[in-house]
């Protein structure tokens, strides 16, 4: 194609990425009727139809969302490319945009991107926390953060934790009033702290494992959240027993504010991996972050 064509693609990329007209031209540099002029010119040279206006702003059409999905990664290599050459390499920049579960950024995270962003003033770290197995490309995300065993294998996975253990645990208040379980099945007789996956639509089941053999229990109770710190808040007042990963909740027990139950029956998972595609480690400053991320043995 043309050069022209060229930066009427850019254009149409611009607008489907932001759903607007007007916010497109601004990030462009140009006028809102000649951003649209040049949309038009591209649809008419390509023969279809790429945005609809809705009431809400712009939005691509089925055609449109195809070429976009195809485009946006195309041109996030250019753009990342053509930012690297342009710094010192002595001074790696840039916004690393992470999409992680909230225990495993505050936990896991945190801690180390903090110290990495001290040391590169010029490096900018974006957290978006979702506890959903949402799809990074579409979200534009540089990486993601899950279990080892729940990353897509056309990923790149770096571990970042050791293995991780859930822990059954509820207030000492609450075990006054109720018996301790015994069995996974007595879970169905306990008002539990429930968690609500969007991905799934539904409530988690407990995963449960105890000398190879595994089992789920479907609980019910009065309280369900969506975030761990949620279910924490509703074990610590006595809301009923929750599921939370042991590191999280060991503190608590040790002073005696949680009780734990069916110990044996505690599952261990594979640990939190930072997934991402293969193009993405273009980026000095994404090579960086996951460097300071890598789990050490």
């Amino acid at each position: 194609m043309k050069d022209a064509d060229l930066n009427h693609l850019r254009a149409f990329l611009v607008v489907a990425r932001e759903r607007s007209f007007t916010r497109a031209a601004a990030q462009l540099g140009i006028t809102q009727p000649s951003l649209s002029n040049t949309i038009k010119r591209l649809e008419a040279q390509l023969g279809v139809r790429l945005l609809a206006r809705t009431t809400r702003g712009v939005a691509p059409t089925e055609a449109g969302e195809s070429l976009l999905a195809r485009l946006a990664p195309l041109y996030e290599g250019i753009e990342a490319g053509l930012a690297e050459l342009g710094r010192d390499r002595n001074s790696p920049a840039g916004t690393i945009r992470i999409s992680a579960s909230d225990y495993g950024a505050s936990s896991f995270l945190w801690p180390k991107l903090a110290v990495l962003m001290q040391n590169y003033p010029e490096i900018n770290i974006e957290i978006n926390i979702n506890n959903e197995l949402i799809d990074i490309v579409a979200g534009r995300f540089d990486a993601g953060i899950r279990f080892g065993n729940q990353v897509a294998q056309n990923m790149i996975a770096v571990r970042i934790t050791p293995d991780l253990k859930m822990a059954i645990v509820a207030a000492p208040s609450y075990f006054e009033a109720h018996p301790r379980p015994r069995t996974p099945h007595d879970l169905v007789e306990h008002n539990c702290v429930n968690l609500r996956l969007a991905t799934h639509g539904g409530l988690y089941a407990w995963e449960l494992e105890k000398a190879g053999s595994s089992l789920q229990v479907q609980v019910r109770g009065q309280f369900t959240g969506n975030t761990t710190p949620q279910m924490l808040v509703a074990a610590l007042a006595g809301a009923g027993i929750a599921y939370v990963p042991a590191t999280l909740a060991e503190q608590y027990i040790q002073a005696g504010h949680l009780v734990p139950a069916l110990e044996d029956w505690w599952p261990t998972f594979p640990g939190y991996h930072l997934y991402y595609p293969s193009r993405r480690m273009s980026s000095r400053a994404f090579a960086l972050v996951v460097d300071a991320l890598r789990h050490q043995d």
